[in-house]
């Protein structure tokens, strides 16, 4: 089967289309502090992590 290109981009682009009008500036923003968040609790997760296995290695 193959995938036809414009059929493709059509419908990606019908589907952002129709979800754009429901994205509210709050979503927007509520989205990007919990992104910030969870970047930044990652981060600390494994630099305690990398910590703790190189006091276990010694």
């Amino acid at each position: 089967m193959t995938a036809n290109n414009h059929t493709l981009m059509g419908t990606a682009g019908g589907t952002f289309l129709s979800v754009l009008p429901n994205i509210h500036s709050e979503d927007i923003v509520k989205t990007a502090i919990l992104a910030t968040v969870g970047a930044i609790v990652s981060f600390t997760i494994s630099l305690i992590l990398k910590s703790l296995t190189k006091k276990h290695k010694k």
